[in-house]
């Protein structure tokens, strides 16, 4: 008898340890891709690697970058992944990304991987901005279609734009600083002071613009080709245009504890099978063997922006200040 409560005990020891052995093996990733796609790849994710399941904290770019930024001195997250290349650097620069060469980094594009010595990130994507334009609205409004940033300044576009937050959204903050890189400060703040009388608000998600203009609560919104060719494909009669100095950014990954549940993370996010599903939305993705037709995505390479993401990340705090000062007046509450 007491043999048996004996082994009893024994296999509800055994059974407390392999819990707990399972429990930590949850990986906490921070990350600002899209909602919609979480599941996806956190499902690919965990059928490859039993063991290890994903716990998502997710918001958008620039909110969950100065998130990452408090928790400095006490980090939550092991890894972050889909945060753009810009924020990356940044973190990597303050020490919140660790150096890691993940398994598969020779199949990469080095063009959208961290460009300094001991790399900590790494590109899984590139998005683009676009501007997706409710044709439908337009007709009703007499809305003539904009062909560049500066059309959108006419008199004609009075309180039918929606933008992206830059302090908020990374699709946000990438146009910003395409438009003061390409423009020059001088211009580029010309500009959005005056972009800023047509603003209807500025949202606090980088697709949100697309989806109001897809729904008709505007005409025009600033956003992510992405969405735009997505919302285009499932019926929005919306078109996708491509001005002259689009911004563009890497969605990348990155180890903040190193672990190897946590590096197991990382690897597989950048292996074919990950970029073979980052390419259903994105038609330049980190993987050299990975390619695709998007349906409706715009050509976005002959309209790219010059982009400096190390200048973005040293110059985030004080352009999205001096934005913030100007400009925030317009912007959505915070849910």
């Amino acid at each position: 008898m007491q043999n048996r409560f004996a082994l009893g005990a024994l296999a509800a020891a055994v059974a407390l340890m392999s819990n707990a052995a399972v429990a930590a093996q949850e990986v906490t990733v921070y990350t600002a891709f899209e909602t919609d796609i979480l599941a996806k790849y956190k499902n690919a994710f965990e059928a490859e690697n039993p063991g290890i399941t994903i716990k998502w904290v997710r918001d958008s770019t620039g909110i969950m970058t100065a998130k990452l930024l408090a928790e400095k001195a006490n980090p939550q997250a092991e890894v972050v992944w889909g945060l753009a290349g810009s924020s990356m650097a940044l973190l990597k620069n303050e020490g919140i990304l660790q150096p890691y060469t993940p398994q598969g980094l020779d199949q990469l594009r080095a063009s959208l991987n961290d460009p300094q010595q001991q790399q900590a990130w790494y590109g899984n994507d590139a998005f683009f901005n676009a501007i997706c334009f409710n044709e439908v609205v337009a007709q009703q409004h007499n809305l003539s279609k904009p062909e560049s940033w500066e059309d959108l300044t006419k008199p004609e576009y009075q309180g039918h734009i929606a933008m992206p937050n830059p302090a908020s959204s990374g699709t946000g903050y990438m146009q910003v600083s395409a438009w003061l890189q390409n423009m020059g400060d001088e211009q580029g703040w010309d500009y959005m002071a005056r972009l800023d009388d047509n603003i209807a608000h500025y949202t606090h998600s980088g697709s949100k613009p697309c989806v109001q203009a897809a729904m008709g609560e505007v005409a025009i919104g600033i956003s992510m080709a992405s969405r735009g060719a997505k919302l285009k494909t499932q019926g929005a009669p919306i078109k996708v245009i491509t001005p002259e100095g689009i911004g563009w950014e890497s969605e990348a990954v990155g180890l903040v504890k190193s672990s190897e549940a946590a590096q197991r993370v990382v690897d597989w996010s950048i292996s074919k099978a990950a970029n073979e599903l980052y390419v259903e939305m994105y038609p330049v993705v980190g993987h050299v063997d990975v390619k695709a037709e998007v349906a409706n995505f715009p050509d976005v390479e002959a309209k790219m922006a010059e982009m400096d993401f190390a200048r973005m990340g040293d110059e985030r705090a004080v352009v999205l200040k001096d934005w913030s000062d100007r400009f925030d007046a317009k912007s959505e509450p915070k849910s």
